[in-house]
């Protein structure tokens, strides 16, 4: 009896690769023994409809997209209560999530991939009641994701969001803000970033040594970039990203489970690169092993 599998595909990721490649990752699945239901979305919100109102009827899930498209996937299971595995085919234009994971940029190699892996079980974070696969944060660098525009992204890839970051260094602005960890440390002060996240890359700008992450451990890595006060602290802050330095007083790295955060509501923050509306006071929580990603890892 041949398995089921539901194919969602974000037919505007990235240039719009997954389009060329997509009977070539059919013919993988078909060849595997998987009776594919494929799903092309066509607005937001798409994927977490479908996913949470039909996961219980397949053996596996598999997202061709950006890692947009993976969050609503994502949230559709979790919605649902559903332990589907799901499989990523990264076809968009940064693909964080998906550079954590080692997964092929080759499409037709990353479905061959899936068919070969195993389901392994990872963290999922939770802002208020929103879903989040890798990265929440806020302030300079972040706005990027969302702020370029798909047809910018189509046309340059990654590029457009270095254009953008580069855009805001000259106009950073900070916010203050009062952190509180699980173990009740508290962080006060004015900051132009800040992140809870489970990966080791962030819009391809911020980078964190792979030995620091680990994606299944219950642990978001915490940072938080304070104001610089002139062109030297500034400089330095960069120089310290650049190098993956985090003993400096401009920087905080921290790990929790859980973040307690205060904030002026109308600050707005970044889910997986996508627009998330702020909020006075929030909580950012890591649900363990909440999802089971299919990977093939060497």
């Amino acid at each position: 009896m041949m398995k089921k599998l539901l194919l969602i595909v974000n037919p505007c990721s990235g240039k719009k690769k997954a389009n060329h490649a997509l009977t070539d990752i059919i013919g993988i699945f078909n060849r595997a023994g998987y009776d594919v239901c494929a799903y092309m979305t066509a607005a937001r919100g798409d994927a977490t409809e479908v996913v949470s109102a039909r996961s219980e009827e397949f053996d596996a899930i598999v997202c061709v997209g950006g890692d947009g498209t993976f969050n609503e996937v994502i949230s559709g299971l979790l919605a649902a209560g559903s332990a589907t595995p799901v499989g990523y085919i990264p076809a968009g234009s940064t693909n964080d999530f998906a550079n954590s994971l080692k997964l092929s940029k080759e499409l037709p190699q990353a479905a061959q991939d899936i068919v070969d892996g195993t389901p392994r079980p990872l963290d999922v974070g939770r802002f208020n009641e929103r879903y989040f696969s890798y990265i929440a944060s806020f302030g300079a660098f972040t706005r990027a994701s969302y702020a370029t525009s798909q047809s910018l992204k189509n046309m340059v890839g990654h590029f457009a969001y270095l254009l953008s970051g580069v855009k805001e260094i000259a106009s950073i602005r900070s916010t203050h803000l009062r952190v509180t960890l699980a173990d009740g440390t508290v962080y006060e002060d004015d900051y132009i970033f800040g992140g809870a996240s489970n990966s080791t890359s962030v819009a391809g700008i911020l980078t964190l040594k792979e030995d620091l992450v680990d994606m299944s451990d219950g642990l978001f890595e915490v940072l938080l970039i304070r104001k610089p006060h002139n062109p030297v602290e500034l400089t330095g802050c960069v120089h310290a990203l650049l190098a993956q330095k985090y003993d400096t007083p401009m920087l905080t790295l921290a790990a929790t489970s859980r973040l307690e955060i205060e904030a002026p509501g109308a600050m707005d923050w970044t889910l997986d690169g996508e627009k998330a509306e702020g909020a006075g006071h929030f909580v950012i929580e890591n649900l363990h092993h909440a999802v089971n990603v299919i990977t093939n890892l060497k």
